[in-house]
């Protein structure tokens, strides 16, 4: 944990949060500014600042997000359809907060390119 970091704070429960899911790896919430009907973040409880900074000891971990996420959408009837997951990473990318994390976004039609 990281002791300035907010999704840290999260995960640790310092900061409260809306929790969808959690076990001893990943730790995800509800979005408090929604971009979609259904908007959840997912994050490892490991702090890692972002994709351009994981490492090959983190290949598990985010590996378990991607199942995390599948087994999260299973959980909303909206998003028997489709779904999105997109990770930030960095400014330029729109990362606000520099502890990896994944928008799970679903509820409605998306369109491509994004943004």
């Amino acid at each position: 944990m990281l002791k300035d970091c907010l999704f840290c704070k999260i995960s640790e429960g310092e900061v409260p949060s809306y929790k969808v899911y959690e076990d001893e790896k990943v730790f995800a919430f509800k979005d408090i500014n929604p971009q979609a009907p259904i908007h959840i973040i997912i994050i490892p409880k490991k702090h890692i600042s972002g994709l351009n900074t994981v490492r090959q000891e983190d290949e598990r971990i985010l590996g378990c997000i991607q199942i995390v996420a599948s087994k999260i959408a299973e959980q909303f009837h909206e998003m028997k359809r489709g779904f999105r997951v997109i990770a930030n990473c960095g400014s330029d990318g729109g990362q606000t907060v520099f502890h990896i994390h994944y928008h799970l976004l679903g509820g409605r039609v998306f369109g491509w390119p994004p943004g």
